[in-house]
């Protein structure tokens, strides 16, 4: 990747951070592409002068993402959203992309679904993130999908929520306590970024699952976050027609889409080429979470999860 020029779309988000730092390690140019540049501004000191760009694009407006791409050794695609206009950013805006990266003559195409991907998800995120690898590959044939689980890391919007709930209260509702996840470390999902970018030769127009080592139960993870922290309260598992109830009701934090999002297994397939297949050996939650969730133990770093 040495002096590569590569465009992450949406190179500011969770795990455009940590794609971006894999790639300026490895000694490319990156130009981070997002709508407001200036909340990525962060990443400047990660590179050398003149290592990173930053160009304001929009995926809903074609014109900018085919400027924002130009001159592009590859594309990463990272652009998402958990709620609104799933067709707009996961169908139409990745399809924008593929054929800007084609005619940009990109030489590799990342695009970042999601292991829910499934025309036949009870989801509309599932659904649009199937159709979204559909019209990537249509546009650019040697695009390589990658499909993460769960991603953790020290900004994480997953680990860290169940964390801070479970911090505050005495009792703590647990949705699809039986849904089993098989999360990953967000460093090792930027590391298959550059993995796949670095040989398209090799990874072009295949999709991987990215799941991590640990498979576990949306109670289990409840349960090993408590412990973690030093905090016991009463994990209280919710019946399926109360949860659906509570996902209907405006305010909430889960949506009726991620509500039936949840009631599906986000594991990876038996079979399905995965880390493994690009080189990389996942890590697991217990290596490096407890490493942030310090924070939300009692006496925080200067106590212990025994003595919380």
């Amino acid at each position: 990747m040495k002096d590569k020029l590569v465009s992450l779309i949406g190179g500011g988000g969770f795990l455009g951070r940590y794609a971006a730092q894999e790639l300026l390690r490895a000694g490319a140019r990156v130009r981070i592409v997002q709508r407001r540049p200036r909340e990525a501004w962060f990443l400047k000191p990660q590179g050398g002068l003149g290592q990173t760009q930053f160009v304001a694009a929009d995926v809903a407006l074609p014109e900018t993402i085919a400027r924002a791409v130009d001159g592009s050794d590859a594309v990463v695609n990272l652009a998402g959203t958990l709620a609104g206009d799933f067709h707009a950013i996961h169908v139409k805006g990745a399809q924008t992309v593929a054929q800007a990266a084609s005619r940009a003559g990109a030489g590799a195409l990342v695009h970042v679904s999601a292991l829910g991907a499934d025309a036949e998800s009870p989801s509309a995120y599932g659904k649009s993130k199937a159709a979204g690898e559909r019209v990537v590959l249509e546009a650019f044939p040697g695009a390589t999908v990658l499909r993460p689980s769960f991603l953790f890391g020290r900004e994480d919007q997953f680990v860290n929520r169940f964390a801070a709930m479970i911090a505050a209260s005495r009792i703590v509702p647990v949705l699809a306590g039986r849904t089993r996840f098989q999360p990953a470390w967000v460093v090792n999902a930027a590391e298959a970024i550059v993995a796949a970018l670095a040989d398209p030769v090799a990874h072009g127009g295949k999709t991987y699952a990215l799941g991590g080592p640990d498979v576990l139960t949306m109670a289990e993870l409840f349960q090993w976050i408590a412990s973690e922290i030093g905090r016991a309260p009463a994990l209280v598992d919710l019946p399926d027609p109360i949860g659906a109830l509570v996902a209907a009701m405006p305010g909430t934090p889960i949506s009726g889409d991620q509500w039936r999002m949840l009631k599906a297994d986000n594991v990876v397939a038996d079979g399905a080429p995965g880390f493994a297949a690009l080189g990389i050996a996942p890590v697991p939650l217990g290596s490096v979470a407890p490493g942030w969730l310090v924070q939300y133990r009692r006496h925080g770093r200067f106590g212990s999860a025994e003595a919380a």
